[in-house]
C-alpha cells in the first residue's frame, strides 16, 4: 500500500531529536510561555522574513485573531467585507465569520485553483476592507495583480498560509506577502506539530502586540484584561517539535518538488490535468492535485491497486449546510474543481518505487478507459 501520507514514517525520520526535544520539555516543568515558544517565534519570523511571529493554538485561530485585532484596533468594523476565495478549506471563511465580518466569495482561476486576481476588482464595495489570499495546495497566488487592486482601494491583504510553508513569490516567502498571515501546523502540514498549533506572521508591531493580547484572554499583563479575548496559545511541547522540524523544511519542500516532477514525467494519461512544476519555489506541493471528470472512478481504481488518495475537498464551502446563506451563489469554476480534484500520495519520504507504482496505476486506468 502506498499511503497518502505516512505520518509515523515522517516523524520517525526526525528521531532521536524529536523524542529528546519532547522529553526535555516535559522534564523542564514549563509548558506555556516558555523558551521553546520564544525560540520558535524568533526563528519562524526570521524564516518568513518578517519582524513578528505570534504562536497560537491553531490555524483557524491565527486567521480569526488577525481580523479580531484589526477590529480591536479600529481598522475594521463588524459587518465589513472580506473578499475570500470560493475554493478553499472552510476554515478560511469561518475565520471571517467568527470575527463578525462578511465573506464575499471570489471564483478561482482554473489553471491554478487560487483566487482569480482579475475578479477581485468586480467584488470591491465601500464596505470591503481586506482580501484573503489562500495559497492553496502549496502554490503561491499571483500576487502582483492582487497588489495592484488592493493598493487602488486601500485594502489589507491577509494570507492563509496553512498549506504553503516555505513557498515563495519572486524571492519573498509566504507569510511576508501581505499585511498579516495565518499558519497552521496541523500534523499533516509541510511543517507539522504533534497536535494543533498555529502562528501569525506580520511586520506590523502594533497588530502583533494586539494579537498576542487577544490570544491570552485579552490580557495586557497578568490579571489585567483591557480587551475581550480568547484562549489560543501554542504550548511548549508543540513549539519544541516545530523547532526540530523547521531546520529541515526547505530540504523537505525540495524533495516534494522532485516527487512532483517525477509524477509529471511518469504520468502519461490522456484526459488528466496535472499541476505545473516549473515555478521554481512558488509551489511546495503540500498536495499534488490532478483533475479529471472521471475522478471517482479513478479513485476507486487506485484504491484497488493499493494507492491511497484523498479529495480536497468533496463539498465546496458555499454548499455546506453551515453556510447555507451562500447556497444560491453561482460558482461554476469552484464547483468544477470540487467535482474533478483528486490528491495523489505526496511526502518527502516517498520512494522511487512508490512514485512509479502510483504513476503506473494512474496510467493503467486511463489506458483502460481510453482503449
Amino acid at each position: 500500500m502506498v499511503k497518502y501520507l505516512d505520518l509515523q514514517k515522517i516523524n520517525a525520520s526526525f528521531e532521536p531529536e524529536l523524542t529528546e526535544a519532547v522529553e526535555r520539555t516535559v522534564k523542564s516543568g514549563w509548558y506555556l510561555f516558555g523558551a521553546e515558544v520564544e525560540e520558535f517565534e524568533r526563528r519562524f519570523a526570521r524564516y518568513c522574513g518578517v519582524g513578528h511571529c505570534v504562536g497560537v493554538g491553531n490555524g483557524l485561530d491565527a486567521l480569526t485573531l488577525i481580523f479580531m485585532s484589526y477590529i480591536s484596533l479600529g481598522r475594521m468594523q463588524r459587518g465589513d467585507e472580506v473578499i475570500v476565495p470560493a475554493n478553499t478549506y472552510i476554515a478560511s471563511i469561518l475565520a471571517v465569520l467568527r470575527a463578525g465580518l462578511k465573506p464575499v466569495f471570489c471564483e478561482p482561476e482554473w489553471e491554478t485553483c487560487n483566487i482569480d486576481a482579475n475578479k477581485i476588482e468586480t467584488l470591491v464595495t465601500s464596505r470591503t476592507k481586506a482580501v484573503m489570499v489562500v495559497h492553496l495546495y502549496g502554490r503561491v497566488c499571483q500576487m502582483d495583480a492582487i497588489y495592484k487592486t488592493v493598493s487602488q482601494h486601500g485594502l489589507y491583504i491577509v494570507e492563509d498560509c496553512a498549506q504553503a510553508h516555505g513557498a515563495m513569490y519572486k524571492g519573498t516567502k509566504a507569510g511576508a506577502l501581505g499585511n498579516a498571515a495565518g499558519f497552521s501546523f496541523y500534523p499533516g502540514k509541510n511543517l507539522g506539530a504533534l497536535g494543533d498549533a498555529g502562528a501569525v506572521t506580520t511586520d506590523d508591531g502594533e497588530l502583533a502586540e494586539r494579537i498576542r493580547a487577544l490570544a491570552n484572554y485579552g490580557s495586557s499583563a497578568k490579571y489585567v484584561h483591557p480587551y475581550i479575548g480568547i484562549n489560543s496559545r501554542m504550548d511548549e511541547i508543540q513549539a519544541a517539535v516545530l523547532n526540530v522540524k523547521l531546520g529541515r523544511l526547505d530540504a523537505d519542500n525540495n524533495r516534494r518538488r522532485e516527487v512532483a516532477r517525477q509524477y509529471v514525467e511518469k504520468i502519461n494519461a490522456k484526459g488528466l490535468l496535472l499541476p505545473m512544476v516549473d515555478e521554481e519555489q512558488a509551489h511546495v506541493f503540500h498536495i499534488f492535485t490532478v483533475f479529471t471528470p472521471l475522478r471517482d472512478r479513478l479513485q476507486a481504481f487506485l484504491k484497488a491497486r493499493d494507492v491511497q488518495t484523498l479529495i480536497h475537498y468533496p463539498i465546496p464551502p458555499h454548499r455546506q449546510k453551515s453556510l447555507q446563506d451562500y447556497a444560491t451563489l453561482s460558482l461554476p469554476v469552484t464547483e468544477r474543481i470540487y467535482r474533478e480534484e483528486l490528491s495523489l500520495p505526496m511526502s518527502p519520504l516517498l520512494t522511487e518505487e512508490e512514485i512509479s507504482q502510483v504513476a503506473d496505476a494512474v496510467n493503467s486506468f486511463f489506458v483502460s478507459v481510453n482503449g
